[in-house]
């Protein structure tokens, strides 16, 4: 039943800020693995698994979301999720080896999942039809500002205090969160209760996702296939997804209905939210890497670039809101944002290593309205025809396959960026050779600056060497970013005709779960 008035709000409020809370942890902790490595003692590789832990686990629980809403009650599962999730992030904070804190940030990760499907449901049921637009507006806002302003917040927390900080700052919220969503928020029938318990469902969910999700988190750092538990886990997530399948299907009380993929329109919004999870999650991933490796900025210094991205995101998202519940097809605006990415890639494409803050200004702002105009038209493409049950199902279902998007994204363009700096930088080294004039000249430039430093001919010489090996390291690195900037563009225009998959509906609203 739609709320009114201050509770309406209140509510907004309490299941925004909680899911905030899972959206922002989940590139919080990026900026600060280098100091949680000095700090415990631990190599990269190993500390990296901060972050991989934390979304296999988050991963696992997203499609489950709707089913442990229905078991336990939509109202104590989300409250529950509050309750650990705050746990585990001081114990996160208090651990004092790696294998606690991994330990911790997996507990985190399963309550987090639960945070951010459950308070998208909660908010739909909160507000009127006749409004679903705008509140699924305020919801993207979170789902699109969280991972945006991680890094920020995460870079000023190491900047003026410890890396435990980045967990802490979580506990006072979640506490607010709590007391909140107790009083205010109401409670749901647990429907599940006295139902048999799909346990194989729930163990070949973990199996399948959870080997996927460790696939492309570590895949990289592994050298793919080389590697031999790579390869097991690869053959494991295949079987494991066609035995979970099969499982669904056949089971009377399944874990996750796929039975509503029957529904075009979500299917195709699921499919749709893919893709926008692997340009929104693969251009948070590059664009700091760029800045930080590239161009000498600080953590805290690429995520103030990407500050006002997130501004315009917040600016925008009340107009969409609007226009879809003035009846405005949710394709049009989600084309629209395609186009938008494609031109934030297109601008960064043209990025040199003398770039400054003030060249990304324009090109993130037009990101930032892109995914607004992104995001809530493909929530309202997934979700809109479900009905009851099925939007609590739905929800969990498309923050999932925005998730794996994003670990495809980032896998994807991690792979693509060392591949495509080899090959620059064969390409570039071809002019290195004596009969090029200006290659030439730049030698011999070179050698006599460091001959005029007091250097011998043949260590002026080597030096010379040295710095022009160094340009080409960087030059191939910089054509590298620019590959990656454009792979992002062009995915984004090639699935504009995916977008006519879902029938066109005028004046679609999001349809609020019944219970």
């Amino acid at each position: 039943m739609a709320e009114t008035g201050f509770k309406k709000w209140i509510i907004t409020i309490t299941v925004v800020t909680a899911s905030l809370l899972e959206l922002i942890d989940t590139t919080i902790v990026n900026v600060s693995i280098p100091q949680i490595q000095g700090n415990l003692g631990s190599t990269i590789t190993d500390t990296a698994w901060v972050i991989t832990g934390y979304s296999v686990a988050n991963v696992i629980i997203l499609p489950m979301s709707g089913w442990l809403s229905s078991f336990f009650g939509r109202k104590n599962y989300f409250l529950t999720s509050i309750i650990v999730f705050t746990i585990a992030s001081f114990l996160c904070g208090n651990s004092h080896s790696l294998t606690e804190l991994v330990c911790f940030r997996i507990l985190q990760g399963l309550a987090g999942a639960g945070l951010i499907s459950t308070a998208q449901a909660i908010l739909l049921e909160a507000w009127p039809a006749s409004q679903a637009g705008t509140a699924t507006a305020i919801f993207g806002f979170g789902a699109v500002f969280g991972p945006t302003v991680g890094p920020t917040i995460g870079g000023f927390i190491n900047d003026h205090a410890s890396w435990q900080w980045i967990f802490y700052v979580n506990i006072p919220i979640g506490c607010l969160a709590a007391v909140c969503t107790l009083m205010y928020i109401n409670s749901t029938p647990a429907t599940g209760k006295g139902k048999p318990i799909d346990w194989w469902g729930i163990a070949l969910l973990a199996v399948a996702v959870g080997s996927l999700q460790t696939i492309l988190e570590k895949g990289e750092d592994e050298d793919w296939f080389s590697t031999t538990y790579i390869t097991v886990l690869t053959v494991t997530a295949i079987f494991g997804l066609l035995f979970f399948i099969w499982r669904e299907l056949s089971t009377d009380h399944p874990i996750v209905n796929f039975k509503i993929m029957r529904h075009r329109s979500f299917s195709s919004g699921m499919l749709l939210s893919f893709i926008l999870g692997v340009g929104l999650y693969g251009s948070n991933y590059v664009f700091p890497l760029f800045t930080q490796n590239l161009l000498g900025f600080s953590p805290q210094q690429s995520g103030e670039i990407l500050f006002p991205g997130g501004l315009f995101t917040l600016l925008t998202m009340p107009f969409v809101g609007i226009m879809l519940n003035k009846g405005v097809p949710a394709q049009f605006m989600a084309i629209v944002g395609m186009v938008l990415f494609f031109i934030f890639s297109m601008m960064l494409s043209n990025s040199t290593l003398s770039s400054g803050a003030g060249d990304f200004f324009w090109p993130l702002a037009i990101r930032g309205i892109g995914l607004a105009l992104l995001f809530v038209p493909l929530t309202t493409l997934a979700i809109g025809g479900l009905k009851g049950q099925e939007i609590g199902q739905g929800t969990g279902l498309n923050n999932m396959m925005r998730q794996l998007g994003g670990s495809f994204g980032i896998a994807g363009l991690n792979t693509l960026l060392h591949i495509r700096e080899a090959v620059h930088r064969n390409n570039l080294l071809t002019n290195i050779n004596p009969y090029n004039a200006s290659f030439t000249d730049r030698l011999n430039s070179l050698t006599q600056t460091f001959m005029f430093k007091g250097k011998s001919v043949l260590d002026a010489t080597k030096m010379a060497y040295a710095a022009i090996d160094g340009a080409v390291q960087k030059q191939s690195t910089l054509l590298s970013y620019i590959d990656s900037y454009w792979v992002v563009g062009i995915a984004m225009l090639c699935a504009i005709p995916l977008v006519f998959l879902a029938p066109f509906v005028k004046g679609q609203k999001a349809i609020t779960d019944s219970h």
